[in-house]
Order: structure tokens, then sequence, then C-alpha cells
């Protein structure tokens, strides 16, 4: 982690107020997907686009080779094995389209992460939640649910954190407040999360 972390705070020195979140949220991260669970993400806007971004980083190689090796290479033989990579459980939900739509089509669609973290959360699996303010209604709902099923929560937020940052067990707030500046800095933390990830369990 150190020096993919190093690395982004070379890049963008700014984020160096957020050292010791984003090292605690590799720490979670790392922790759950080493016990078999699953990583939830939500965020609405940039910040869905940004979770099916993260997902993608950890379903399929990012920067190393995930080889397939061991009893599953042996049990789908090596035409399969080969076109297969090392994967880490990760879903996002704002791309679940069809009940995402027919929850909001139904009920109060204010809840629609908190009723797909309830289907789909199970203590210790994780959910991270993408909000520049920190206070988008839908990504704080579906962090109290998290918490009542036992899951750890992490928070990616502007400066302030808002409503969200008192629901993390870690919240990385990066130093800015308007929407687009804020995303714009998420990005270099999420794929330093990612590669630290992929060097953990594929390095």
């Amino acid at each position: 982690m150190e020096n993919f972390l190093a690395e982004c705070l070379e890049r963008y020195p700014m984020l160096e107020c957020c050292r010791n979140d984003i090292l605690k949220s590799c720490d979670l991260l790392e922790n759950a997907f080493k016990n078999g669970k699953k990583l939830l993400l939500c965020g609405n806007g940039g910040s869905a686009s940004d979770c099916g971004h993260i997902a993608g980083e950890l379903l399929k190689s990012f920067k190393c080779k995930r080889l397939i090796a061991g009893e599953f290479r042996h049990s789908v033989g090596d035409a399969i094995a080969d076109n297969l990579q090392g994967a880490l459980a990760a879903i996002s939900l704002p791309d679940m389209v069809a009940i995402n739509t027919a929850y909001a089509n139904d009920c109060d669609s204010t809840y629609n992460f908190a009723q797909l973290v309830y289907g789909l959360g199970f203590p210790g699996d994780i959910l991270l939640g993408l909000s520049t303010s920190g206070n988008a209604k839908n990504v704080n709902l579906a962090a109290t649910v998290a918490r009542a099923k036992g899951m750890a929560v992490v928070g990616m937020t502007g400066k302030s954190g808002g409503n969200l940052a008192g629901k993390c067990d870690a919240c990385i707030r990066v130093p800015e407040s308007e929407t687009f500046k804020v995303q714009e800095l998420h990005l270099p933390v999420y794929h330093t999360l990612c590669l630290s990830l992929e060097q953990r369990f594929f390095g």
C-alpha cells in the first residue's frame, strides 16, 4: 500500500490530509476480501459512474496479471482458466438498472440503495458510499442499513464529510467542496486503493 500511496501523494500532494483514512479504508477492504466477503458501492450521478469504475478495477486485472491457478484451473481446464482473471467481489448498486427503476416506480426512491444493501449485504461485507457533499440521502440511508447488518462502511466525500462521515468506519474527505473538484480527487484515491488491493491479492 505504502508505495502506491506515496506515488499518489507525490502527484496529488493536497491529499496528504487523507493519508490515514486511505490507509484505514484499504485495511478494511483487504480484511473483508481476505475473509471471502464482498464490497457494495453506491453513489449518484458522477459518483454512480465511479462505483462502476471501482467495481471494474476489482473484478478483473487492473495493472498486473491475475492468473488462475490451483484447484479451480484443474476443475475448468486450461482453455477456460486462460481466459479468466482473478477477481475481488464488488457490486456497483447504481448499475442494477432494473431493480433501481422498479423500486423508484413502486416505492420511495430515496431508499433504493438501502433496499439493495438490505438484500445483498451480510455481516463482514463492506459498503463504500460516494457522496461529494456527504449528504446524499440515499447513500446515508444505505450506510445506516449497512451498519445495522453488521457491515463496515467506508465513505468518500468532500472536505466536510457531511452526514455520511458520522456513519463511517473510515471516511476519506478530499480537500475540496465543489462537486467536480471533489470527483477529480476521488479518482486518484480509489485508483490507489484498487492498485493496493490488487498487489495484495494477486501481485
